[in-house]
């Protein structure tokens, strides 16, 4: 039987993303204070992984003490788990707010819309989190104790939604007729790997990557690319 070590004894069992009811109740009554630990701990996971994190660092760069740190949360496991829960939930948010037809005026159609919702809701809400690449990239380069639960909870269903939308997209003859799954793909790459090589572009190109105006920028090539590879122009007869 192979041994295992305390460090990996204490990491293998994983609390469920969705945690405890514990803080959600106690989460109401300071909502400041448990933004600021989460804050907090965004970034020391995305610096120092899940195990390489402490939580008397996390109570300290959240201006509390640790012991109001485990009222809200009581491991490190499940305070992990609320970070993941609280990006993916605003994630969801963002997106769906960029998909309202108010939001995108630059198309009519409904399917093209939620596309280009997608990306405008991601790319502001990686703004924003610009932690949320590197916690996904050590979730998938270690295969981490959360990622099956990651994959299953969020990124299969989003990837299915936006599957649905490229298909009826087609049949509603807004897209031209591509293999679906393979879109979805160079949809999610287009919008994620300049995130992901951010530090890469930073030296690169020169400048910040992640400058609200690079940003936009970025967001319109990949609309530009999409009007001539995805898109089949408006008509009134449809």
């Amino acid at each position: 039987m192979r041994a295992t070590s305390p460090q990996s004894k204490q990491h293998a069992r994983v609390v469920p993303l969705t945690g405890s009811r514990r803080p959600v109740g106690r989460a109401l009554r300071r909502p400041d204070t448990v933004q600021r630990i989460l804050a907090a701990a965004e970034q020391a996971f995305a610096e120092r992984g899940l195990a390489g994190a402490r939580t008397d660092q996390i109570a300290r760069a959240a201006k509390v003490n640790k012991a109001l740190l485990y009222y809200y949360f009581k491991s490190k496991d499940e305070l992990y788990g609320a970070v993941l829960n609280s990006l993916f939930r605003e994630q969801r948010a963002s997106i769906e707010s960029a998909r309202a037809p108010s939001s995108l005026p630059g198309s009519r159609m409904p399917h093209q819309q939620a596309v280009l919702g997608f990306i405008t809701g991601f790319m502001e809400f990686a703004v924003r989190h610009p932690n949320y690449v590197r916690l996904m990239q050590r979730q998938v380069m270690a295969r981490g104790p959360h990622f099956d639960h990651i994959i299953e909870t969020y990124w299969r269903p989003s990837f299915r939604r936006l599957l649905a939308v490229i298909e009826e997209g087609i049949a509603a003859g807004e897209f031209r007729s591509v293999n679906p799954e393979q879109t979805v793909i160079s949809l999610i790459s287009m919008t994620v790997f300049y995130f992901t090589a951010a530090p890469v572009l930073r030296v690169q190109l020169g400048g910040d990557p992640l400058d609200s105006r690079a940003v936009a920028v970025r967001r319109q090539a990949v609309f530009d690319f999409l009007k001539h590879a995805l898109f089949l122009p408006f008509s009134r007869k449809r």
